[in-house]
């Protein structure tokens, strides 16, 4: 965790700013390992150039934060207190005059940003998104230990709802079986709500869950992920249930073929439009180019949608230590979705499948 916290004093004292307020838990975990849901009340890490920086935090969480690995001041603050005069106190204390301040814009709100402004006489703002993105993009070895488990456990996850299909089984009972193993396997958080889609269900990219029961010459598409140890996984597959039409399984081949092209090109240097146009260009060619809506994929980590995002319009160069998905989709209405994902892991040479469920037609 220093060598995070130095690196963004050191681009402190680069850009000449005063202090940065990091808001966003997410970003929190990554500098200081304390991850906490502060819902409505405030969660910040401050730093600054040269002097020490301080995570405030509910006083009720300061022994969490702790355990957690942060061995920093901490700034604690109860229900009936003003968070924001303590942080005061504690910047005079340092000496800091803060003139120039970094924030997260995309995650600050508007009446902590006022309150910011107030108390320090309204100092320019500057984004520090851009950095913390830029240093979570590349993930460490103990990070990328932890979403391969993370991946593990989303691969296991896919295989038990596979298990489930059954004539009038609902999306929902899929579903909870899912999430009941894998409260049993330790998960305790998945990275996102759990997609179990069935028919023409499917056809919607976010579709939500209900009560259709499960028929033969259905696709069922699932997309899950799980938290581990505050790392996520994302995986989706889609498998039929008996027979299905020449057009379903046609639509199955020109997702599969774009996925796996996609991830043949992927290796340092290459570039996120190039990885898209891969994918992209194949499900044109067959016809169903109106019928992928979204971009191929998208960073993952501690969030399970981060930077980059791997469109056909970003030109960042792919290099080692980048984890992503790769994900196309077709999903034409009354037919039939098909969405097959992978999280791959950008090597010196190339890339690696962290999740490892068949991705030929599964036909349960």
């Amino acid at each position: 965790m220093n060598q995070r916290i130095n690196e963004l004093t050191d681009w402190l004292q680069e850009k000449n700013l005063d202090a940065l307020f990091i808001t966003a838990p997410d970003n929190i975990f990554y500098c200081s390992g304390f991850l906490s849901d502060p819902h409505e009340r405030v969660l910040a890490l401050v730093l600054f150039p040269e002097a020490e920086p301080f995570l405030v935090c509910p006083q009720m969480e300061i022994e969490d934060a702790k355990h957690a690995g942060w061995s920093g001041d901490i700034l604690g603050y109860n229900d009936i207190e003003d968070p924001w005069e303590k942080i005061s106190t504690c910047i005079q204390k340092r000496s800091v005059q803060i003139r120039k301040l970094a924030i997260e814009k995309e995650h600050l709100t508007v009446e902590r940003l006022e309150t910011i402004q107030g108390r320090f006489s309204h100092p320019a703002l500057f984004p520090a998104e851009e950095k913390l993105r830029l240093l979570r993009m590349v993930k460490t070895e103990d990070e990328l230990l932890k979403i391969r488990e993370a991946c593990r456990l989303a691969d296991y996850a896919v295989e038990v709802g596979v298990n489930e299909i059954a004539d009038g089984k609902t999306e929902m009972e899929i579903l909870a079986a899912i999430e009941f193993e894998m409260k049993k396997s330790g998960v305790s958080q998945m990275s996102f709500s759990t997609m179990v889609l069935t028919g023409i269900n499917a056809a919607s990219p976010h579709g939500t869950p209900g009560n259709t029961k499960i028929k033969r010459g259905d696709l069922v598409l699932f997309d899950l992920g799980v938290v581990y140890e505050g790392y996520c996984s994302d995986i989706s597959r889609t498998v039929a249930y008996g027979d299905i039409s020449d057009k379903q399984r046609d639509i199955y081949e020109s997702v599969l073929k774009a996925q796996e092209a996609a991830v043949l090109v992927s290796k340092p240097g290459i570039s996120c439009s190039h990885v898209d146009q891969t994918a992209r260009r194949i499900i044109e060619s067959r016809g169903y180019g109106d019928y992928f809506p979204h971009r191929l994929g998208h960073g993952l980590g501690i969030s399970v949608h981060e930077y980059p995002s791997v469109t056909e319009t970003n030109a960042l160069l792919l290099q080692p230590g980048m984890v992503f998905t790769i994900e196309p989709g077709i999903y034409v209405p009354n037919v039939a979705g098909v969405r097959i994902e992978d999280d791959i892991y950008i090597t010196e040479t190339g890339c690696e499948i962290l999740t490892k469920f068949p991705k030929t037609l599964q036909i349960k």
